[in-house]
């Protein structure tokens, strides 16, 4: 891909967020909650389009009010969530102090969650059980970082534990990106010492790059301790990606 097209598709990424402001500042207001959601989906599944991803989803049996747990591989993870189907996210409170990304997050059903911090911990907990009782989905990725896709880490539990006061279902989400060969592509990853602009530029400098989101077989929250589910919906991803 040239230069001049490579540019051309950035301005057209900078131009999106700030139309994604726009709507959140004047529209958001005005709508419902499922309107909201729709537009929501929309925005993401147009952001994949610039970035020249496509988008392979079987959300199918999803229930609302579900706590969705996936690997986390890139920052387009998200987006990719929200292009499948429309979530609340909980994210590292770093986000929050992206440009522009981290504006948007706020104001679109995200619960920032301070690493390392117990205290904090019990609050996040007690907004992920007010949005699940509330019949929103909300995804987390348990990991609590990246990984290029190759492989996944622990899975952490303490972020499961509404779901198992609430009696919410478990829902694991495997995610994976391809080239256009079929093999696993890991333009996308940003993990490591990978800087955002350097994955970015790895994205829009490859072709035929998909975005897989498969939702897995839900895990019922009764009789098990979060622990034990933690393992679960980790060790279903991990067959599921053949990793």
């Amino acid at each position: 891909m040239s230069r001049t097209v490579r540019f051309l598709r950035v301005c057209c990424l900078a131009l999106h967020f700030v139309a994604g402001a726009a709507t959140v500042t004047l529209i958001y207001p005005l709508i419902s909650d499922r309107s909201r959601l729709r537009l929501k989906q929309r925005w993401s599944g147009r952001l994949l389009d610039i970035l020249g991803i496509r988008l392979d989803a079987d959300m199918a049996g999803i229930e609302p009010g579900s706590l969705i747990v996936a690997n986390h591989i890139s920052w387009v993870d998200v987006f990719v969530l929200n292009a499948a189907r429309p979530v609340a996210f909980v994210s590292k409170s770093e986000v929050r102090q992206w440009p522009l990304i981290g504006w948007l997050a706020a104001r679109t059903d995200t619960v920032f969650l301070r690493r390392g911090s117990r205290g904090h911990a019990k609050l996040v907990n007690a907004e992920i059980d007010a949005l699940l009782n509330a019949g929103k989905d909300v995804a987390l990725f348990p990991e609590g970082t990246t990984t290029d896709g190759t492989h996944l880490l622990g899975f952490h539990a303490a972020l499961l534990q509404p779901a198992v006061e609430t009696g919410r279902p478990i829902q694991p989400i495997a995610l994976c990106y391809e080239g256009d060969d079929g093999e696993r592509s890991l333009a996308p990853a940003y993990a490591g010492e990978t800087t955002l602009m350097e994955s970015l530029r790895a994205i829009l400098c490859t072709r035929g790059i998909t975005a897989r989101a498969l939702a897995l077989p839900a895990l019922p929250p009764h009789g098990y301790n979060r622990r034990e589910l933690a393992l679960s919906a980790r060790a279903r991803i991990t067959t599921s990606l053949g990793v």
